[in-house]
């Protein structure tokens, strides 16, 4: 396992540029239609919506993920946000644990003093401009009123996002030896966080679509921090791919970077463009000498962005309204009308390579038979708008590549009714019970008078 040393003390433009550039330039040429041989430990890139993987490389394999374990911090508390449980406007209350951390220079932190307070909006800027572990910690205790207990919700969460290849230990990233004896209870006193790329890819997947609101922090270039005091700091985002910062590249907008001895130089990258959102997770990059470096890990991000938007693209493969031809009505029974139409509600969109034909993707009908008699009809009264199925896109050969299977929902559309049909009264259907009654005589009638001749 490649190791360098951890660089997160507070830089000023002409340092940082300094880093970025001293271990070589970040000279980069779009070459689109291939993945050149950077040097990564693990990659993965997909597209946001759908899940569908463009270009995995050694994604299963557990590694160290460093400060990119903020963004399961990040999902947790903006979730208790969401359920009402912290507010933006909370007060969080300084302890010696965040305070002694807070006053390493040597990690990536803003100052906290011990005894005062600060709103839970303020240290999660923090967190997600500057990656600041004592900040990461507090809200950690906001939301688990320990940090030992947050790590408990974290694995919990992950094993519910089914991440797979994961061990959390701690809310930031950092390795515990790092923690001044803070670790949190039940971890070993050297731990440290990991997943698989691909489970890091997850977890920025249901973080961006389940609280896209992320992004609007995560894209901030640069915030000073307690503007105005003596603690003022200027939070430059670690992520310099971000426009207006050194390494920018167009349509980034997060998400997460990570360093530690142990995890190398990582990224969770996403960038959008043309209305086609891509997730990037490079792990442990390196130059061609095994050298890490903030240039190798941005340099194979773009390196997969450049893959991923030059080669592929999202394309309509089934309309809004869509009808199966031959299908494009259900028989229904004791109703007032004997059928009633039906049609999708969503167009499906997938990515598609360029030159791949659409037409691989076949529309099938699939009916909800709970909602079915015995002889394949809906029984009245009827709603207009009434889901009865999906139609289901299936790829040629039966393989799509998402992330995971449960995403295989981007390729179907609900199906529902186009009108309402109302129940039939009593006179109706009795008539219908007659006539039925007289038309099955008849037939019989029929049928025996021809066996006479």
């Amino acid at each position: 396992m490649f190791k360098t040393k951890v660089l997160r003390k507070v830089t000023t433009g002409a340092l940082a540029f300094g880093l970025f550039f001293g271990s070589g330039a970040f000279t980069h040429e779009a070459k689109a239609n291939v993945i050149q041989n950077f040097e990564v430990d693990a990659a993965i890139l997909l597209e946001a919506e759908t899940g569908k993987v463009l270009y995995a490389e050694n994604a299963d394999t557990q590694l160290g993920v460093a400060s990119m374990t903020k963004m399961m911090t990040e999902y947790l508390l903006l979730e208790a946000i969401a359920n009402g449980e912290v507010s933006w406007d909370d007060q969080y209350t300084v302890t010696d644990k965040t305070y002694e951390i807070s006053q390493d220079t040597s990690l990536s932190n803003v100052p906290l003093r011990n005894g005062e307070q600060y709103s839970i909006q303020e240290l999660y800027e923090a967190m997600v401009i500057y990656s600041a572990n004592a900040a990461t910690i507090a809200l950690a205790e906001t939301v688990a009123g320990t940090e030992g207990e947050f790590v408990k919700l974290m694995n919990e969460k992950a094993a519910e996002l089914e991440l797979e290849d994961y061990n959390f230990v701690n809310s930031s990233g950092l390795n515990n030896s790092d923690m001044k004896g803070y670790h949190p209870e039940g971890t070993g006193a050297d731990e440290e966080n990991v997943m698989s790329a691909r489970g890091t890819a997850k977890l920025a997947y249901h973080l961006l679509n389940d609280f896209p609101e992320v992004l609007e922090t995560s894209s901030i270039p640069k915030k000073v921090f307690r503007e105005g005091t003596e603690d003022a700091t200027n939070m430059s985002n670690w992520n310099f791919m971000l426009p207006t910062l050194i390494g920018e590249y167009e349509g980034v907008d997060g998400l997460k970077t990570g360093t530690t001895d142990f995890a190398g130089y990582t990224f969770t990258g996403t960038a959008e463009r043309d209305g086609m959102r891509l997730i990037s997770v490079v792990m442990n990059a390196t130059d061609e000498n095994g050298v890490g470096s903030y240039a190798a890990r941005f340099g194979a991000t773009a390196e997969l962005f450049d893959y991923g938007f030059g080669n592929f693209s999202m394309q309509e493969i089934l309309p809004a309204g869509y009808t199966v031809e031959g299908e494009d009505t259900l028989a229904v029974d004791k109703g007032t009308e004997d059928s009633v139409g039906i049609e999708s509600t969503e167009p499906v969109q997938v990515i598609l390579e360029n030159g791949q034909d659409p037409a691989e993707f076949m529309p099938e009908l699939v009916l909800d038979e709970s909602l079915l008699n015995e002889d394949g009809e809906l029984t009245a009264p009827i709603e207009e708008g009434a889901q009865v199925g999906s139609i289901n896109m299936a790829a040629a050969g039966g393989e799509y590549g998402f992330l995971d299977d449960s995403m295989a929902s981007s390729l179907e559309s609900e199906v529902v009714t186009t009108g309402s049909v109302e129940k039939a009264n009593w006179f109706i259907l009795s008539m219908r019970a007659v006539g039925g009654f007289f038309g099955g005589l008849w037939d019989t009638i029929v049928t025996t008078v021809k066996g006479w001749f």
